[in-house]
């Protein structure tokens, strides 16, 4: 792992993040039939890279991407003990490098953005089906705190 790095994503680096982004939606179709057919976009990519309020990474092994996440600060609820709080998203390890501490370097990289703005609280998202991604959060301290629901009126 001493050979990966994570670094900020730079926009002559859109291509293989909106690869990612499209790994992404792939992965998550299966836990929400909620999603538009095809080809659609979760993200603005290249304003995210631009915005000082959101910090994209990438993780790095030689010169080749092998993953992302982003981080952005959201406000808090007026009910929150805390005013504003990091965002996690973005996540994407590509499958030959998963399990192997690239999503713990990605994660560290944000946590440690977050700090540095003074923030004091981090969440997420993340499909209650999808075990593999919950265990993967739990392992670098995630607890789960919320359950979205929903009801096809179908």
């Amino acid at each position: 792992m001493n050979d990966i790095q994570v670094r900020p994503a730079r926009p002559d680096e859109l291509q293989v993040l909106w690869e990612f982004e499209q790994g992404i939606i792939l992965a998550e179709r299966p836990f929400d039939k909620t999603l538009l057919p095809g080809h659609f976009h979760y993200y603005d990519l290249a304003k995210m890279i631009e915005n000082e309020e959101t910090e994209v990474v990438v993780a790095v092994q030689g010169d080749k991407l092998i993953g992302s996440g982003h981080a952005r600060i959201m406000e808090a609820k007026p009910f929150n003990q805390f005013e504003r709080y990091a965002f996690l998203g973005f996540m994407y390890v590509v499958p030959e490098m998963r399990g192997k501490g690239v999503n713990r370097l990605i994660i560290d990289a944000l946590v440690q953005w977050a700090k540095n703005r003074g923030l004091e609280e981090i969440r997420l998202h993340v499909y209650s089906d999808n075990a593999p991604a919950i265990a993967a959060y739990e392992k670098v301290g995630f607890k789960k705190i919320l359950t979205e629901m929903r009801l096809d009126l179908d």
